[in-house]
């Protein structure tokens, strides 16, 4: 499949999705959006891909909402929301990226503002270069959260956090995001290609029955709450079929031991 806003690359079990506006500093519009949901849609479906990273040409992450397009199409602002087309596919994506059966990497390269910030925050593990800058700046505009900022900022963070950076809408770090659980690790630009490359390998070694087992089972405990995750883990079975190949040799390493 060929895309005008994105690339999209496969190596071995990781698939690497790329927004690829760097002169826009990767805002988003719906069609960048449609095809970042039809690439997870494609993605989904394969069986070899165990990791799936998201990042951005350029500069950015992503910078956020593409606010010229939407004015160069007449979408009203005045009541700080733009607009179902947006509203739509932003959900889309964020609800796919979510329930995803692979693990999902944000790899934060630059500036990941406001619906940059909502789109990173969907993904399973974030990492993030130190030099890179994140904010909410919807109060600055005066417009407010329409995709789920609200939901998911708070539970990597905390509420009065959250509501500090909204409130300020000021400007973070990344090495500030992962202290304060936004993101899993921040490492110096240089480095985060090959710190992302690194993880990506160790996750896609695994089974990929059992990180689409985890995948459901974590969700449940995100969304449940703790008894019904409880009940849910316990009673729920999964296909894994590569269980006994890697049984198998596990079991044949430790009887090569002593």
């Amino acid at each position: 499949m060929t895309f005008a806003h994105i690339l999209v690359e496969r190596d071995g079990p990781v698939a690497t999705i790329t927004l690829n506006r760097a002169d826009a500093m990767n805002a988003l519009t719906p069609e960048m959006l449609g095809e970042v949901d039809a690439a997870l849609n494609e993605i989904a479906d394969d069986d070899a891909v165990n990791v799936v990273v998201m990042t951005g040409a350029g500069r950015a992450f992503c910078a956020g909402v593409d606010l010229k397009a939407l004015q160069a199409r007449g979408v009203d602002l005045s009541a700080g929301n733009v607009g179902d087309k947006l509203n739509d596919a932003a959900r889309r994506v964020l609800e796919r990226i979510e329930g995803m059966p692979q693990a999902t990497i944000a790899k934060v390269n630059g500036f990941c503002f406001t619906g940059g910030m909502e789109l990173m925050l969907a993904f399973d593990i974030v990492i993030v270069a130190r030099e890179a800058k994140l904010g909410d700046t919807h109060a600055v505009l005066g417009f407010r959260p329409t995709w789920g900022m609200t939901q998911r900022l708070p539970r990597k963070v905390g509420a009065m956090r959250a509501k500090e950076l909204s409130f300020t809408a000021r400007t973070i770090s990344g090495e500030e995001a992962a202290a304060m659980g936004m993101a899993l690790e921040a490492v110096p630009g240089a480095e985060l290609d090959g710190r992302v490359d690194e993880l990506a390998a160790a996750i896609g070694r695994n089974s990929p029955g059992s990180i689409r087992a985890y995948k459901d089972l974590y969700a449940q405990a995100e969304n449940s709450g703790l008894d019904n995750g409880l009940n849910y883990e316990r009673e729920t079975a999964y296909e894994i079929p590569d269980v006994g190949r890697r049984l198998g040799d596990f079991m044949a390493k430790l009887g090569g031991k002593g």
